[in-house]
């Protein structure tokens, strides 16, 4: 016989993050503001990169993938959470849902292995100059931007194989978004196994990324430490600086929301750890990455100029 305690759910009802309505103007109007910036500066960025033929660089093919990635990761979650800034339950199907759960997961595993090869690229460029357009030929690039969306894939698949098929009738998700551990807190069964399957893909898809990134930084500073020109060693180290900033706020958050021993609930500073990964940093990604670049600069103020001419 079934357990009497379970029941179909077809559709969850997300929380959000304030129920007090001055804050909840006050959210949209920021996050609203930051899902246009994100749109703007990582669409603006894919076209300058598309048009400029001084962009077609490893670099910024590199750069161009991560702008789709953060277009579309931001669209996963963000339309939720402005919807949730008006209304205090927000529901959505079962279908839906999980889809936008996986499909989500799915891009920021991604992104986390393509920060790494990122990573890898300035490595190659300036420890190995000389070698690098045969490093990091075409066909190398196309290459590890697919591996990387392939190993997201086969990592997407793993929590999809221990998702909870008993809810018992729970529907609330609490969090402004389908996300996979406020769903996977719903189920009724022992989640002990389920937790350590999620802390060992988070190992390989958080941990083991950002401890190459912090690895292959530091051998970019020594190369920098090497370089006579004082003026070159300040900028390499700024720009490199930034990097790692926006790269430890993206793994940072992640890893204190998913590295740790989980509770039975997401509280409030969980959701407002998450907001980090999934708002800011694809936010600042073009701004830290790109904007500030005397080619990309270069790149708008001639795209500009031909327009204007026109």
């Amino acid at each position: 016989m079934g357990d009497s305690n379970t029941t179909m759910v077809t559709e969850f009802i997300l929380l959000g993050i304030s129920d007090d309505r001055q804050t909840q103007i006050v959210l949209f109007v920021a996050f609203l503001l930051f899902y246009l910036a994100t749109l703007l500066g990582n669409s603006l960025l894919i076209v300058l990169i598309i048009l400029s033929p001084l962009l077609h660089t490893p670099m910024y093919f590199f750069l161009c993938n991560l702008s789709f990635l953060d277009m579309f990761y931001t669209t996963s979650s963000m339309p939720q959470l402005l919807a949730n800034c008006f209304l205090s339950r927000l529901t959505i199907s079962y279908t839906i849902c999980v889809t936008e759960m996986y499909v989500s997961l799915f891009l920021g595993i991604t992104e986390c292995f393509l920060l790494a090869v990122m990573a890898y690229d300035r490595f190659a460029a300036v420890c190995n100059p000389l070698h690098y357009t045969v490093i990091m030929s075409s066909k190398v690039c196309i290459q590890l931007a697919a591996s990387s969306s392939g190993s997201a894939f086969v990592m997407t698949l793993i929590p999809r194989l221990i998702q909870p098929t008993q809810l018992c009738g729970h529907n609330i998700i609490n969090h402004f978004t389908c996300e996979v551990q406020a769903f996977f807190k719903l189920a009724c069964s022992d989640t002990r196994v389920t937790d350590t399957v999620i802390m060992i893909n988070s190992i390989i898809v958080l941990a083991a990324p950002f401890s190459f990134i912090l690895v292959t930084y530091g051998r970019i500073g020594q190369a920098v430490m090497r370089m006579h020109s004082a003026k070159k060693r300040g900028k390499a180290f700024s720009t490199c600086g930034s990097h790692l900033v926006v790269v430890s706020i993206f793994y940072g958050s992640a890893i204190s929301m998913y590295m740790r021993p989980q509770g039975k609930t997401i509280s409030g500073r969980d959701k407002i750890i998450a907001l980090f990964y999934i708002a800011v940093t694809p936010m600042l990604n073009p701004l830290i990455y790109s904007f500030r670049n005397k080619d990309v600069k270069g790149a708008f103020w001639r795209l500009l100029g031909k327009k204007m001419s026109e």
